[in-house]
């Protein structure tokens, strides 16, 4: 069981240590897709990390347009504080493409229009704030879809 966590363009080194624990600690894949706002040498990304870096399933790709070529039959869905249906009515399944933007700005249009069928959002109830900070929605939508896949006891 495993998922793939698609980071498009992220640029802030913590969240990418964080979430590549995360995508470690959940036997998923972490796919990063350039350009990045680090180097991933950089020393954030590796605290963030810890010592789990070197055991984490990454798959770095040079632009979108390369991670969508040679992912392009893959199952995927995507985040954006624009989508209409909420999270926890994805259909998980092993394997299954998470695929979220960068902080600043997050999906660009162009993926969303493309996608639109399977943009999901994870809901905000307070109007001060605009998103939840990324390591925090990644881990909250694969842990969900981890708890949707667990067998009844």
């Amino acid at each position: 069981m495993g998922y793939n966590i698609v980071l498009m363009e992220p640029e802030i080194p913590m969240n990418t240590g964080n979430i590549g624990r995360l995508s470690l600690a959940s036997g998923s894949t972490l796919h990063l897709v350039k350009p990045f706002g680090f180097e991933l040498d950089d020393k954030r990304v590796k605290r963030a990390g810890l010592d789990y870096w070197k055991h984490i399933s990454l798959k770095i790709y040079e632009s979108a347009e390369e991670f969508f070529t040679l992912n392009k039959d893959k199952k995927m869905v995507f985040f954006s504080s624009h989508g209409e249906k909420e999270y926890w009515d994805i259909d998980f399944s092993d394997e299954l493409f998470l695929v979220f933007g960068k902080e600043s700005a997050g999906l660009s249009s162009e993926i969303i229009e493309k996608n639109q069928e399977s943009v999901y959002k994870i809901p905000i109830y307070s109007e001060h704030i605009r998103s939840l900070n990324l390591a925090n929605a990644v881990s909250v939508v694969v842990y969900e879809g981890i708890r949707s896949l667990k067998p009844p006891n």
